[in-house]
């Protein structure tokens, strides 16, 4: 194996890692109505025989700061989609219209806050050991690759450096998106 090509994949793995801890922050409610807040919500619709993400059953905006406003592309889909979003772990309200559902965000107590802070740094904890994850399949590749004398001793080191250096930039990463998304739903 190429080890530009090796560090190559396991700085692609922690890229993945600190995207998809993003992707998990949008689902955390911080008071302000954001599309991305419900976009992945799972709904079966009973029209089609199906369960489907949110975003492809219609379009959602945020006309206020505290109102998102959903328009399914088929009416028909009105009650399924309103449902989905009631029965959601986000403990939203949503009212349906003629051709919309409105859905109000309402203020986070100060509880509630704290409990959201504390999902945040589990959600970035649990990124950490996935980036350690790939750092440790990263540490295998250099010993297979020494193994097979496809790099010296000297090689090895200079991967595994470079492998370290990679983690340590990561999980910094992890760690200012932590504090960004802490103090967002900190504010009043």
């Amino acid at each position: 194996m190429d080890p530009e090509q090796a560090i190559f994949d396991v700085e692609d793995a922690m890229n993945k890692v600190v995207e998809y801890l993003l992707h998990d922050f949008t689902g955390v409610r911080t008071g302000k109505a954001s599309p991305a807040l419900i976009e992945n919500i799972d709904v079966h619709v009973h029209a089609y025989g199906s369960v489907m993400k949110l975003k492809g059953l219609a379009v959602i905006s945020s006309p206020e700061p505290r109102m998102l406003v959903v328009q399914p592309f088929d009416p028909a889909t009105t009650r399924d989609i309103e449902r989905a979003i009631r029965e959601s772990k986000l403990s939203l309200n949503p009212a349906a219209a003629e051709r919309s559902i409105r859905v109000p965000i309402p203020e986070l107590s100060e509880e509630r806050r704290r409990d959201m802070v504390k999902l945040i740094k589990q959600l970035a904890e649990e990124a950490k050991v996935r980036v350690r994850a790939a750092r440790k399949d990263g540490m295998d590749v250099a010993k297979k690759m020494k193994a097979n004398n496809e790099v010296t001793e000297d090689g090895q080191k200079d991967f595994e450096d470079e492998v370290q250096e990679l983690t340590n930039k990561h999980v910094r990463k992890i760690d200012e998106h932590a504090v960004a998304k802490e103090a967002d739903l900190m504010k009043v």
